[in-house]
């Protein structure tokens, strides 16, 4: 079968191409992709080639698929599969191969080592190690984007599980956040920040104080738009936003939010900024777990902890770089069982033939995801600018958007794939 994706061959060196693929194993799966989230992850891939370590050394004779927030259905099962998997079937899938051994091969991950699996693609072939660790999920969501954002949601989920607290006289430590407890996320309206907010709200472990800051209050009021206090507050959460650039507005503001000011239980960091990260330090209250959720692109990047907090008063840090098969398994339950809705987060759509600008350009793109569907011809379009497009496809997307509250929804992915030019 012909498949059309794009595909690395070294640094910044990426082709939209058809070739064909190679009949599946019985150890393989063959699978019609229908969208893909881009992640600044393939931006980073694209940008160092093979210097970056998940990328094979011989991509230049041999070049790899991008992609890995990807969801389609499946067309063809290897005999080794038939019992668990079924054609037709929709997936998703977790692209950190890893198991009870470690990691699969040397990094190696679907969208970043692999010549037939990745999810800028039409098509691909699902080699056997995805399906031996777990890795291909199924998804009964109305909308395949949602299963694309299954693994950026799972990033956040994992998060939250992985902070911890500990317990007086004992060194066993509770995972996740303190139930009950006062949480504030940082920086937390851009579009990781709002799959945190809508995960603190909907999930099984929720705080009962949600504080969320940013600077910008145009910012904070869409956030407050599409998660209200209102809806926090049915949820048994009081949700506060905060402006921090305004006077009065700092740690003494912040600390006073909490019962007895005493300072949060666990804070969440969405911006790599020194300042960010030192106001969180500094609203930590006993035993408070400060999550640095943000990754820096500057190797060097270092900000002040308060050591004498860490010794008296048992604050401590983690970091968290993404989600494991379990967080993501909760993703797709809680998405299908309609209590996260990760919308939010998109704020471009295009088509396949727009991912290689997208991709190298992701840096100076403002917005939150950038949702691909491959199998149509479209040029990367923000959900804000769908009105002013001239297309009447992109027009009648924007009155479907406006309904949804300026989001992107099942309605409209289906109207696009019913409607838009083939690829």
């Amino acid at each position: 079968m012909k498949t059309k994706a794009v595909r690395l061959y070294g640094e910044k060196d990426l082709r939209l191409e058809e070739f064909e693929l190679p009949p599946i194993k019985e150890t393989e799966i063959l699978a019609k992709i229908i969208s893909d989230s881009l992640c600044m992850s393939s931006y980073k891939a694209a940008s160092q080639g093979t210097k970056h370590k998940r990328v094979p050394g011989n991509i230049a004779e041999a070049p790899v698929i991008i992609g890995h927030e990807f969801c389609g259905e499946i067309v063809k099962v290897g005999a080794k599969w038939a019992k668990q998997f079924k054609a037709g079937a929709k997936f998703s899938i977790q692209p950190a191969l890893v198991d009870k051994n470690g990691p699969v091969g040397v990094l190696s991950a679907p969208g970043y080592s692999y010549q037939y699996i990745g999810g800028d693609a039409q098509y691909i072939v699902i080699p056997e190690e995805v399906m031996a660790n777990n890795c291909l999920l199924p998804f009964d969501g109305d909308a395949f984007y949602l299963g694309s954002l299954a693994e950026p949601m799972s990033c956040i989920v994992g998060g939250f599980h992985a902070n911890y607290h500990t317990t007086p006289g004992s060194y066993a430590h509770e995972m996740g956040i303190k139930k009950g407890g006062a949480t504030a996320v940082l920086a937390g309206v851009g579009p990781m920040g709002l799959g945190a907010i809508d995960y603190a709200i909907h999930c099984d472990r929720k705080p009962a104080l949600l504080v969320v800051t940013d600077i910008d209050n145009a910012r904070l009021a869409r956030a407050a738009s599409i998660f209200t206090v209102e809806e926090a507050k049915k949820n048994g959460v009081r949700l506060i936003y905060v402006n921090t650039a305004e006077a009065g507005r700092g740690v003494d503001h912040l600390k006073s939010l909490t019962p007895n000011g005493g300072g949060f239980d666990d804070v969440f960091v969405y911006a790599p900024v020194r300042p960010v990260v030192e106001q969180a330090d500094k609203i930590l209250g006993f035993d408070g777990c400060l999550n640095f959720f943000a990754g820096p692109t500057d190797p060097e990047f270092s900000a002040n902890f308060n050591f004498y907090n860490v010794h008296y008063a048992a604050t401590h840090l983690v970091g968290t770089s993404g989600g494991n098969t379990d967080d993501m398994l909760e993703s797709l339950k809680m998405m299908e069982a309609g209590l996260l809705n990760p919308s939010v987060m998109i704020t471009h759509v295009g088509g396949l033939d727009a991912v290689i600008e997208t991709t190298l350009n992701l840096p100076k793109i403002p917005g939150g995801k950038k949702l691909i569907y491959t199998g149509i011809s479209m040029p990367l379009v923000a959900l804000t600018e769908l009105a002013g497009q001239d297309c009447a496809v992109c027009r009648e997307l924007a009155k479907i958007v406006k309904k949804h509250n300026g989001l992107w929804s099942p309605e409209a992915e289906k109207y696009l794939l019913a409607n838009a030019s083939v690829l």
